[in-house]
């Protein structure tokens, strides 16, 4: 009874162990190629739990991620025929592992070499048609999208995508270097005066607009108030034509005491009025009452 329960136990262990060896598994940053006696039979793993034949298959993991290689300085001739001595680094990543295996062994740095040499090469064409102070004063999206652009078709041989390049330092020859910097300064202070007499120029159209705005908003607003007044003017009018209409005698006499309201009692006044004089004929009529 003892004996068969540990060949029960020596039987399950031969069973894990032979699942253990028939299962692989492939992560999310991870390419896997599977080999039958060395030759490459699948390369096109998604992510998760696999399986293979134990002493037949063998399973090699590559890097799914982009990987980042700095490369030394290098000399490169202008189109002037002067050396500049510039760094850089490149992204990239695997695109097909299967051909990525068969032009590299899956050797990471030997993958590094071939592409920093095709790369170095489209650096190379891409100084050759210009001069140090275009290389200098280019704008980085224009001078690395033409290096890619350049070693594209050389790096899918490779099985490889190239991600980015990216120069970090630029050596000029020291006999060039002041001159170079004075040549860029005196283009940037021309494009300084273009920029502040472009904004001047947009500057005195927007204020002329403004003023002109201006005007015709005082000039629109002064010819409602005028017809406004006008309305209120003929209102009045109206009002006083209606009650003088009703009782003249009384609008005369209310009239009048606005009149004296206004004109008699107020400090420093000096009226030089007859007394029998149309203005003070209600006064008049009151004293003779």
């Amino acid at each position: 009874m003892a004996s068969r329960g540990f060949l029960v136990l020596i039987l399950a262990a031969v069973v894990a162990f032979t699942l253990a060896m028939s299962t692989f598994t492939v992560r999310e940053t991870e390419l896997a190629i599977k080999f039958r006696f060395g030759e490459i039979v699948r390369a096109d793993y998604a992510p998760g739990l696999h399986f293979m034949v134990p002493m037949v298959n063998n399973i090699r993991k590559f890097e799914r991620r982009i990987v980042t290689k700095n490369y030394p300085s290098e000399q490169f001739l202008t189109s002037e025929g002067k050396i500049l001595r510039i760094d850089f680094y490149i992204k990239w990543r695997i695109s097909d592992v299967g051909t990525y295996y068969q032009a590299t062994g899956g050797d990471i740095e030997v993958a590094a070499g071939r592409l920093g040499s095709i790369v170095k090469d489209g650096i190379k064409g891409t100084i050759a048609r210009r001069t140090i102070q275009q290389v200098v004063a280019a704008e980085r999206a224009e001078f690395t999208g033409e290096i890619l652009k350049l070693a594209e078709d050389s790096t899918k041989g490779l099985g490889l995508q190239l991600v980015d390049v990216r120069v970090k330092k630029i050596d000029l020859p020291e006999e060039v270097s002041e001159s170079v910097f004075s040549r860029m300064r005196q283009d940037f202070d021309r494009q300084a005066k273009r920029l502040r007499a472009e904004g001047e120029e947009n500057a005195e159209k927007l204020r002329s607009e403004a003023d002109r705005q201006r005007t015709e908003i005082l000039a629109e607003a002064y010819r409602e108030s005028e017809i406004i007044r006008g309305e209120g003017d003929a209102k009045s009018a109206d009002i006083y034509a209606r009650a003088y209409s009703r009782n003249a005698e009384f609008y005369s006499f209310h009239r009048s005491l606005q009149a004296y309201r206004e004109a008699i009692g107020t400090d420093n006044d000096v009226l030089v009025i007859s007394p029998d004089s149309e203005f003070f004929k209600y006064l008049n009529r009151a004293n003779r009452r």
